[in-house]
């Protein structure tokens, strides 16, 4: 299977070798990125009286940045922290679930959410299974601002305590039956509280600044990563009438919505409104020309079934940022979901993700953007 486990390779230990002293219940493994939020979720559960395991993906950079692997501050924290610590080699699976797809999804137009799918199609799914296999270790955590609640003795996915901070949109794509399993010790925590525990117990990267680029982007530009995905070269663009009014520099370097870097200066802001790379061009068109009040998805993964139904009231969010709008599903299926939005959505981008929230801050539901 491509991009299957025994495609990993577990390294030597980074400093000191796993040797649990408590039973399987009390052990678990954090995937940690070298960051502060992942860090600190170690030592919550260190201090909460869990034999730790510290695990990071060792993963292609193919960017031009300075940075190198940021695992590296993961196996020095490990280390201060008195933990465990292994890298785990998943270069090509990266390759193969993560970086080739997201080339092809630019080629073709969309604008792909790669932290999403590492998640879903790596993090947890297959490195969990490797992790469990290797080290008999089979509950997870990370450091992500989520929470697992209980709701009447069932596991749910739900928002962050702290809504600026929430990233419960990017985990939708895990496993409802692992969710017994997946521990968030930063679900209740706003960052500032994470950034003063990491200086109180004298993390080295306490103040470390926050990634916002592509992982496997080094410090550079995502577009870095997309030289196969732009083989088509300049192309047409027109008005969301079909009239040309100018010249592109290539459908991959282009989302829907975007204003800024289009390279055509109207009389009044243009947005990206359409990209058609059979045809090799895009369409700009005003604000109110690339709303959309009806958005589907595929690749459904269904969180709570008795909530994903035709004429269900939820939010839905479709970009990772906000509350969430209020919005009913029209078509529900196994692996499709179309629903009607309250207010009309701004831009919904092919390739991203739609993610369905009930009342009480869970995940029901979330899948592809497809139009």
């Amino acid at each position: 299977m491509s991009g299957g486990i025994n495609q990993f390779k577990l390294l030597e230990p980074s400093f000191s070798a796993w040797a649990p002293a408590r039973d399987r219940s009390r052990q678990i493994a954090v995937l940690m990125s070298g960051g502060v939020d992942s860090s600190v979720a170690a030592h919550l559960l260190k201090a909460d009286g869990w034999d730790v395991l510290g695990i990071t993906m060792k993963i292609p950079v193919c960017g031009t940045g300075k940075s190198g692997c940021c695992g590296a501050d993961a196996a020095f924290v490990c280390n201060d922290l008195g933990i465990a610590h292994y890298f785990v080699d998943v270069t090509a699976a990266f390759e193969n679930l993560i970086i080739a797809p997201f080339r092809r999804d630019y080629a073709a137009g969309k604008t792909p959410n790669p932290c999403v799918d590492c998640n879903t199609l790596l993090k947890f799914s297959r490195l969990w299974d490797f992790v469990e296999a290797s080290f008999g270790v089979n509950l997870l955590a990370t450091g992500h601002y989520a929470r697992v609640v209980k709701n009447g003795g069932k596991a749910r996915l739900a928002r962050a305590k702290d809504p600026a901070k929430d990233q419960s949109y990017f985990l939708y794509g895990i496993d409802a039956g692992r969710l017994e399993k997946f521990i968030l010790p930063l679900g209740d925590y706003s960052k500032q509280q994470i950034r003063a525990i990491a200086v109180e117990i004298g993390l080295s990267v306490a103040d470390k600044e926050e990634s916002m680029e592509l992982c496997f982007a080094g410090e550079g530009d995502y577009r870095e990563v997309l030289a196969e995905a732009d083989e088509a070269g300049d192309g047409v663009i027109t008005d969301m009438q079909g009239n040309e009014i100018g010249r592109h520099k290539g459908v991959a370097h282009y989302t829907i919505g975007q204003r800024r870097g289009v390279g055509f200066a109207g009389g009044e802001p243009l947005y990206v409104g359409r990209i058609d790379p059979a045809n090799n061009l895009i369409a700009l068109g005003k604000r109110e020309e690339v709303v959309a009040a009806d958005v589907s998805a595929g690749e459904i993964n269904i969180m709570i079934p008795e909530e994903f139904r035709a004429g269900a009231g939820l939010y839905g969010k479709i970009r990772s940022y906000g509350k969430g709008s209020k919005c009913s599903i029209i078509e529900a299926g196994q692996t499709s979901v179309t629903v009607r939005f309250d207010q009309p959505q701004f831009a919904p981008c092919p390739g991203q993700k739609l993610v369905l929230y009930d009342d009480d801050d869970n995940v029901v539901a979330g899948g592809t953007i497809v139009q």
